[in-house]
């Protein structure tokens, strides 16, 4: 007689992650944040609420980990590309493209965030989050640590890299630079007012490269 073999808990354990994980950005994307529920997560993912508890403290952190883990799948079916931006994963990415054309490097990654924020699957928790974290001062900073923070700091590494390269002024702050790039595309993305596109990245990337460039 052939030997049973042995259920393979952490499968198990991976596959209730992820229908939890699915679980929360279904919720989130068709109620919001606050009627999202860690039991109306457990009963959509087939597990108890226990389940649960005993992986994440609360459905910030569950809505957290499922994000960054969604992110991170979207990243891989794109090939691993250069989206560096707010919704990108927290995972640090290979770096921005260091071709010695600061303004070309700068709009291949903008193209790639404006990409990722117009994804639907991307949009509604990435909507949902930035906006909980402004009323929620901890989930506001862990949203900043864990997704925002390890992608602007790419930024700063290519800019400091062109201030080597004498293609940026060495009185530039690199950190204030980048909110040159970001803050007009995310304004345009919350607000809704005009369409977020690769035309308009290059054209931020133009107006702020000029800006940065070394004056006669």
């Amino acid at each position: 007689m052939a030997p049973t073999k042995a259920p393979d808990s952490s499968r198990r354990s991976d596959r209730s992650r992820r229908a939890i994980h699915d679980a929360a950005l279904a919720l989130v994307t068709e109620v919001g944040y606050r009627r999202t529920t860690i039991e109306g997560i457990a009963a959509r993912a087939g597990v108890g609420k226990q389940t649960i508890y005993r992986w994440w403290p609360s459905k910030a952190a569950v809505l957290m980990d499922a994000f960054l883990d969604l992110a991170g799948r979207a990243a891989e079916d794109a090939g691993a590309g250069p989206g560096a931006g707010p919704g990108g994963t927290g995972e640090p990415a290979p770096g921005i493209p260091d071709t010695g054309d600061l303004a070309a490097d700068l709009k291949l990654v903008l193209r790639a965030t404006v990409d990722e924020l117009n994804d639907p699957a991307l949009e509604a928790p990435t909507r949902a989050l930035t906006a909980e974290g402004i009323v929620d001062a901890k989930l506001g900073a862990e949203f900043v640590h864990k997704l925002l923070d390890p992608q602007l700091a790419l930024y700063v590494t290519r800019l400091r890299a062109a201030q080597e390269a004498g293609d940026v002024r060495a009185d530039v702050d690199p950190r204030i630079a980048l909110e040159l790039l970001i803050g007009p595309l995310m304004h345009r993305w919350l607000l809704r007012t005009l369409p977020l596109t690769h035309a308009y990245a290059d054209e931020i990337v133009d107006y702020a490269v000029g800006g940065l460039a070394p004056r006669a």
